[in-house]
């Protein structure tokens, strides 16, 4: 082996070697390094919070079934985010799913035991009103990113929103990269009009 290629090792090899033996404590250091990242592919492509929630822990779970079967041909963060991105897609087929069987509104206020509240913003220190601008843009965003079709949804949510090489989302999604470059433009595109319609011109 090459010193280069020596140099080149994987920082979660020797965790991944260690999971693969199964420990379990080496296996939690992975889900404390990557579940937040993980939660923001999956949020962004949900645009729920208790529904991204559930999808991190399933590709965690998928994660740790699947660990033996991890041959390092891509690096282990790569294959890690796959699997999240791929549950996210099935969580996303089977909520469009029941949505079509059920009508309800976003603003709909939330059930507890004690009766209904309304989610309120969390103070950042700006003013009420810049709160609220910046939620509505922001839901407005999120809103036009619900709207794009899977395949568009998670490249610009992995592109755009995570910052991720199209070499690495070629290899999350299986696809070329020239791929990934035509499915962002159009993406970009359809958000660009969605939002256009909905605050005016950009």
């Amino acid at each position: 082996m090459k010193e280069k290629e020596q140099l080149n090792i994987d920082a979660d090899d020797e965790a991944v070697l260690c999971c693969q033996k199964g420990d379990i404590e080496a296996f939690e250091q992975i889900v404390n390094k990557y579940q937040k990242r993980m939660f923001n592919i999956s949020y962004r492509m949900l645009g729920d919070y208790d529904e991204a929630s559930e999808a991190v822990q399933d590709a965690f779970v998928s994660a740790y079934r699947g660990i033996k079967g991890f041959k390092g041909k891509s690096r282990f963060s790569t294959w890690l985010y796959a699997i999240v991105v791929n549950v996210s897609k099935n969580r996303l087929k089977q909520i469009k799913a029941r949505l079509s069987r059920e009508q309800f509104s976003l603003d709909d206020p939330v059930d507890t035991g004690d009766g209904q509240i309304k989610r309120e913003p969390v103070s950042s220190g700006l003013s009420a009103l810049e709160r609220l601008e910046k939620r509505e843009l922001g839901l407005k965003v999120q809103g036009c990113i619900n709207s794009l079709e899977g395949e568009f949804r998670e490249v610009i949510v992995l592109r755009d929103m995570q910052g991720f090489s199209y070499e690495e989302i070629s290899a999350m999604l299986k696809i070329a990269e020239g791929t990934v470059k035509s499915r962002l433009y159009r993406a970009r595109e359809s958000v660009r009009n969605c939002l256009k319609r909905v605050i005016g011109d950009l």
